[in-house]
């Protein structure tokens, strides 16, 4: 029969060995489980770091009520989204976009927020892809880190594809975002 203190260092190994082998699990299930997913039906092709839910809301832009189809998720302590919406020409995807982007920006206040134009292969000039991203959100209010896209793209119908990409919150990897936006892939 083996001596007490055996016995115990051999449990004491035991137990090492499941927690190591619990840590080398717990190392392999990443917060972010990238996958490529089709958004809308209109040929967007974006990469999200989980399991995309889908919705439909009505979105006010401008003095129009717009259907728009929402696709996201949630993962490593931000919200990753896209957001579709058809127009029926360029002009009205411009306006959209104008009401879009001034919607988002009162929804701001007093953050610090940067806009810049952005390039998307095979999105639209008209309108351009624009980019937005609050730089400091202002202390004590509810406003999140936040990054945007938007870009259209023109489709064989004549209509307009309009999208909105977003990042909602701070991931917990510095390379979620950029992976985000650059998996963003028109047809």
């Amino acid at each position: 029969m083996p001596s007490p203190s055996l016995a115990v260092s051999r449990f004491r190994l035991a137990v090492l060995a499941v927690l190591a082998a619990a840590a080398l699990l717990a190392a392999c299930s990443p917060a972010f489980n990238w996958r490529e997913v089709p958004v809308a039906g209109a040929g967007l092709v974006a990469m999200l770091p989980c399991k995309a839910d889908r919705a439909t809301r009505a979105l006010p832009l401008g003095a129009e009520s717009v259907q728009v189809d929402m696709t996201g998720c949630e993962a490593g302590g931000a919200t990753f989204a896209i957001a579709h919406a058809s127009a029926n020409g360029p002009e009205q995807a411009e306006a959209w976009l104008r009401a879009w982007r001034t919607a988002t920006r009162a929804q701001l206040g007093e953050a610090q927020v940067t806009e810049s134009s952005a390039s998307l292969p095979r999105a639209t000039a008209v309108p351009a892809p624009l980019r937005l991203e609050v730089v400091a959100p202002p202390q004590g209010t509810s406003v999140m880190p936040l990054q945007v896209l938007w870009f259209a793209q023109s489709q064989k119908d004549g209509s307009v594809a309009l999208y909105q990409a977003t990042v909602l919150g701070r991931p917990s990897s510095a390379e979620a975002a950029p992976t985000f936006f650059e998996g963003l892939r028109l047809p």
